[in-house]
């Protein structure tokens, strides 16, 4: 890993955070299948079960899909199935609840383990969908992408909580005198973990909504970002982005029912 000089007496307490992720580019597309990952566009979805809706009754919006069985292998993730975001294209937040970001009443986080290839047990009529060219819907993207998955790397981001503490203990137990605030900024500079990702570290326009949950709570790692995005026309607001948290227990549970879904922008 090369780090900028300023940040080398920190090598060895940043490799120590490095993990893997999945780094995501979307690429726009109409000739997309139910069934293939995806931002955008119609969802995987068997007759036999109930659209997700908000409490007004109206269908949630696709904003993401990903099939496992197209992407690379990521530790702690599933091998196989669909797991998708949805969010309330009426909601002037993209369906995000500042008071409990675990409020699914306007997203969805939804996990299918078997995957059916027969498209008369699966909707193919969304006519029921709100028109996403309508000036009242509130989405980041207009269209569908098709996604292409790339295993990489990553330390902490400048972004994530935790680091605050990994410079603050450095920083105190150093003989060299090294600047708490200096060393922040740098890094932040150096690494902000600014992608579309399955896993990682996650990215903020503000600050990390998980620092203010309680210390016993078993820690929420990054599941899913989405960010704003000039090439692909994805915007969240004002240059915002988008990430979807959960607890390693409940991944690994397949249990995706308090997961945090977090937005903000500039």
């Amino acid at each position: 890993m090369k780090l900028p000089n300023q940040l080398e007496p920190l090598r060895k307490e940043l490799e120590a955070t490095v993990k893997s992720y999945l780094k995501i580019k979307p690429s726009f597309s109409h000739d997309l299948t139910l069934w293939e990952s995806k931002f955008g566009g119609y969802p995987y979805f068997p007759k036999t079960l109930d659209y997700p809706k908000n409490p007004q009754g109206q269908p949630l919006v696709l904003l993401a899909q990903i099939n496992f069985s197209d992407t690379l292998l990521l530790e702690g993730f599933p091998k196989e199935g669909i797991l998708q975001f949805y969010i309330d294209s009426h909601h002037d937040l993209y369906g995000f609840d500042d008071e409990d970001m675990t409020n699914q009443a306007h997203f969805r986080v939804l996990y299918f383990d078997k995957i059916e290839f027969d498209e008369s047990k699966l909707i193919t009529d969304f006519s029921f969908l709100p028109n996403i060219d309508d000036l009242e819907t509130f989405l980041p993207f207009i269209g569908s992408f098709s996604l292409i998955f790339e295993q990489k790397h990553e330390p902490i981001s400048g972004c994530d909580y935790r680091l605050e503490n990994l410079i603050e203990e450095f920083a105190d137990e150093s003989r060299e005198g090294l600047d708490f605030c200096d060393l922040a900024d740098e890094y932040l500079e150096f690494y902000d973990g600014e992608e579309h990702k399955l896993g990682g570290y996650p990215f903020f326009t503000q600050d990390d909504p998980r620092m203010d949950l309680d210390e016993d709570t078993e820690p929420y790692e990054l599941l899913f970002q989405m960010r704003s995005d000039d090439e692909a026309d994805i915007m969240w607001g004002d240059a915002g982005v988008g990430n979807f948290f959960i607890q390693p227990s409940a991944l690994k549970k397949l249990d995706f029912s308090r997961v945090i879904y977090y937005y903000d922008c500039c």
